[in-house]
């Protein structure tokens, strides 16, 4: 029997800035019916389908896109409310304006102290513009003083990024290419590392960090990373120690056992539930370690609940 689950992948679009999906994207999720009024709502349509993936508690985010400060504070405002009218089915993710830092550390306070949210979900870039700069020191260290996670997600590429995913290919290929097919996480990938090489995990050795999709793929090139990451400063926590303390990977919508959280609405909560239960009748780990996938290690990072 799968363990309570709580997924942390979990996504809207706010009232502030209705559809959020990218006319020139929005091709890739034409095979999910229904999306948007999933997107758009924050009651019943969304507790329905987490009662057919039985999950037990939804910790949900705005979807991608660079939001004005106004439009964050709107955003957030509904997600509380909704969060405060299910607060045993829901947790809160902030949406922050990361393009500027001082805004974006301000109202992950306000999130966190008035509305008990447990994190924030953040792009990975805005318009092409990483977080490893000396700009964003004072969000980082914000984050780390309120004890709070930081979930990188992925975002739009930029303008300037389009052609190297532009070939002798179709346009659908090239803008899949370009985000969920490859660029998405390849870029999140790219921005954790630059985060470790400018240092930030040395002036803030408690910052926690989630990255999504089986570690955007780093497992893979882990030992690599490793091994190279010594050519990059004079970083007093080395890559490993910063990997095994500071960060933490989600499943969202990596349903394979090969490398062994839902990514609602963009997959269906109970394809989360099947790889769970594959996972459980594979034997590759044990119940205790089951029962820290399905939800203990997130109530431990976020200190929520699940539902049992």
């Amino acid at each position: 029997m799968v363990p309570p689950l709580i997924t942390l992948e979990e996504h809207f679009f706010s009232a502030a800035v209705g559809s959020g999906l990218d006319d020139k994207y929005v091709e890739q999720f034409k095979a999910i019916p229904g999306l948007e009024d999933q997107l758009k709502d924050l009651v019943d349509l969304r507790l329905s389908y987490m009662e057919k993936g039985k999950v037990s508690l939804q910790v949900i985010s705005h979807g991608p896109g660079t939001l004005t400060p106004q439009q964050c504070h709107a955003a957030n405002n509904q997600l509380a409310t909704a969060v405060q009218k299910n607060k045993t089915r829901f947790a809160g993710f902030a949406v922050l304006p990361m393009s500027d830092p001082e805004a974006a550390a301000s109202e992950l306070e306000r999130t966190i102290t008035q509305h008990g949210f447990v994190g924030a979900l953040i792009d990975c870039h805005v318009n092409g513009r990483y977080y490893d700069g000396p700009e964003y020191e004072l969000f980082w260290r914000k984050a780390e003083k309120l004890d709070v996670p930081i979930y990188i997600h992925p975002t739009w590429p930029a303008e300037d990024m389009a052609p190297r995913y532009t070939g002798n290919f179709t346009g659908g290929a090239s803008r899949s290419l370009s985000a969920s097919g490859w660029g998405w996480h390849n870029e999140v990938a790219l921005h954790t590392l630059r985060l470790f090489a400018s240092g930030i995990f040395d002036k803030c050795p408690k910052l926690k960090v989630i990255i999504g999709h089986f570690g955007e793929m780093i497992p893979f090139m882990l030992d690599r990373i490793t091994k190279l990451s010594v050519r990059w400063g004079d970083q007093q926590r080395k890559w490993k120690t910063v990997w095994d303390e500071n960060i933490w990977i989600t499943t969202s919508g990596v349903w394979s056992l090969d490398p062994m959280s839902v990514d609602y609405p963009f997959e269906k909560n109970e394809n989360g539930l099947k790889w769970m239960e594959e996972l459980e009748e594979s034997g590759l780990v044990t119940k205790e370690q089951l029962e820290m996938i399905a939800y203990k290690n997130s109530e431990n990072l976020l200190r929520v609940k699940a539902p049992q």
